[in-house]
């Protein structure tokens, strides 16, 4: 790697280009995607449904898998060319990550791929080869940087926009996206010494990868997913509709200080944490911007720059997987706020 300059690795990792989510109720998780935010189902096979936006590039964007419980089944980043591939490949082993190929075949409208663990246990796919989306007549869009019709049905997200990583160590966790994929971490979060928040991105955008300390001490669990509005009235829309099909809203619509993304957080029948993600918030256009720190003192303007509270009992606790459903959760942690020790509810994803 020592023939690669810092600005080439920092365009080796193009974009998130896909999330496998894991749901004990698939059909309603389903329901939730396709019939609230306009989702296309592109296939389903086996214990698994395809699905995409109407702006995303490629096959799909989301898989919706059925499982016992809740959460990220893996993460997928595409590369900028074959080439970085094989150098990320070779990266992330001479720093002693185990990585393996996946076969051929087993992610639809995807080729060559490895997967690999991260500090704390998430699992994380890197591939190049990806098969464009191409709308059939029926589904195509006269507007040609769109790869299909936007939807009629429910508030449609346009796309796949990032998701956010829950970890017991965030350092642990955003040296392995700087050193080994060329993310620069964006903005960070510290409380004292200890950094408890990473924003990170291989492009332009504010983040594509958060990770974020598991207040309860837990490992390789999943913050949300967001899908992308790209505009502010949406997610005020999106939010009415949410009400009326009574799908639990967390928090929210508001703007974050961090980031400047305007935010909507909901979960999904199946147990996740969704973000509806309206303008895009701040872009770094500057190559060389440095980190901007927030202290946790300033962690209500960080949060919500319009004042709408996150709350604690959940936003910093409650993760996918969960040992508890979502109210016993919240029930358990209604005391729990700033400056408290790691909550006793370790949990870790099993490998």
């Amino acid at each position: 790697m020592s023939d690669i300059t810092e600005a080439t690795l920092r365009h080796e990792i193009a974009h998130l280009a896909r999330v496998e989510l894991l749901s004990p109720k698939p059909q309603e998780t389903e329901d939730f995607f396709t019939k609230l935010l306009g989702m296309y189902v592109t296939k389903r096979e086996g214990q698994s449904t395809y699905l995409r936006g109407y702006e995303d590039p490629y096959q799909w964007s989301l898989k919706i898998t059925e499982s016992a419980e809740p959460g990220l089944g893996h993460m997928g980043l595409r590369t900028t060319s074959p080439e970085a591939l094989d150098r990320r490949l070779d990266s992330l082993r001479a720093d002693g990550n185990e990585c393996n190929w996946i076969p051929d075949g087993e992610e639809l409208g995807y080729g060559k791929t490895f997967a690999f663990k991260s500090a704390d246990g998430h699992n994380i796919h890197i591939m190049w080869e990806a098969d464009n989306y191409v709308a059939p007549p029926e589904l195509s869009s006269k507007i040609v940087t769109r790869k299909s019709r936007k939807p009629l049905q429910g508030m449609p997200v346009k796309r796949l926009d990032h998701l956010n990583l829950m970890a017991s160590d965030v350092g642990g966790v955003r040296d392995t996206f700087e050193r080994n994929l060329g993310f620069r971490t964006t903005e960070s979060v510290l409380d004292g010494d200890t950094q408890i928040g990473a924003w990170m991105s291989s492009n332009i955008l504010g983040h594509e990868v958060a990770c974020m300390r598991d207040m309860t001490g837990g490992k390789g669990r999943l913050h949300h997913i967001a899908f992308f509005y790209g505009n502010a009235q949406h997610n005020i829309d999106a939010a009415e509709m949410f009400r009326e099909y009574d799908i639990e809203i967390e928090a929210g619509p508001d703007t974050h200080g961090i980031t400047q993304g305007q935010f909507l957080y909901v979960f999904e029948p199946g147990g996740n944490r969704i973000e509806l993600f309206g303008e895009p918030g701040f872009l770094h256009l500057q190559p060389d911007l440095e980190t901007q720190i927030w202290q946790l003192s300033d962690i209500d303007t960080g949060l919500a720059i319009g004042g709408a509270k996150l709350p604690w009992e959940t936003y910093f606790t409650y993760g996918t997987p969960s040992p508890l459903p979502l109210a016993e959760h919240r029930e358990k942690f209604a005391d729990f706020g700033p400056g408290a020790a790691p909550a006793e509810e370790p949990v870790s994803v099993s490998s």
